[in-house]
């Protein structure tokens, strides 16, 4: 299926690509180190954290203590920032890469009281069901095929009430605001990276198909455009 859904246009099709980011290719660590770095600056120059943890802490549900986990972490800023703005909340902060994680654990959130680091693949969850409020995905899931994506639907449904997926908004259009910004938090690597990462970004339409095949029942999905330019969708088991 196309990543723009069923029915892309000619132009969103054209737009798609295969190729592989720095961060998915073993035989490029320093890039993808350059990378890393340039979408830690972006975020916090750009307040990406803050809204993150703002809408995470938003589909909580109303929880006094709301229990939260951030699949894909990375370098752990979106948990930071919900540990920072919530004084209750509980985050269980997680990456399948094991070098991540324990990077994560000899940081600050390593030795946090509200903070648990664990390595978890968000494919296939090690964690009860409902085990947590909400659980968010975010800058990542155009790293992944459909049908892992639709793993991450299933498992996120299934150990949350709420999956928040944040993603960036597909659209060709925004290739040209988005590289000086890439250029100077990252340089060239950053818009290598980040040009092929709008390119490859989920859309609506196929994030609604995905969710409507995930399971033996169709999943609850809204989607909404969150500034500046991010795909934002709740998902949630609909029995």
């Amino acid at each position: 299926m196309p990543r723009g859904g069923p029915g892309a246009s000619r132009l969103d099709r054209w737009y798609e690509t295969d190729r592989p980011e720095y961060l998915d290719r073993p035989d490029t660590p320093r890039e993808a180190a350059r990378v890393r770095r340039g979408l830690d600056r972006l975020h916090r120059l750009t307040g990406g954290y803050d809204r993150f943890a703002r809408w995470t802490l938003a589909h909580a549900g109303g929880a006094p203590a709301p229990r939260v986990l951030e699949l894909g972490a990375g370098g752990g800023g979106l948990s930071r920032r919900v540990l920072e703005r919530h004084p209750a909340a509980r985050v269980t902060v997680s990456d399948v890469d094991a070098g991540t994680v324990a990077a994560l654990r000899s940081g600050p959130l390593g030795a946090h009281p509200r903070a648990t680091v664990r390595r978890l693949d968000a494919t296939a969850v090690d964690a009860p069901d409902l085990a947590f409020d909400v659980a968010v995905f975010a800058a990542s899931l155009h790293h992944l095929p459909a049908d892992a994506v639709r793993a991450v639907l299933r498992e996120g449904t299934r150990v949350a009430g709420t999956l928040l997926l944040i993603d960036a908004w597909r659209s060709p259009w925004l290739c040209v605001p988005a590289v000086p910004l890439m250029f100077v938090t990252g340089g060239p690597a950053h818009v290598h990276d980040g040009l092929i990462s709008l390119r490859k970004a989920y859309g609506a339409a196929a994030l609604r198909e995905l969710a409507a095949t995930a399971g033996p029942a169709p999943l609850r999905l809204r989607v909404r455009f969150g500034l500046p330019g991010c795909l934002v969708a709740a998902v949630s088991a609909t029995g």
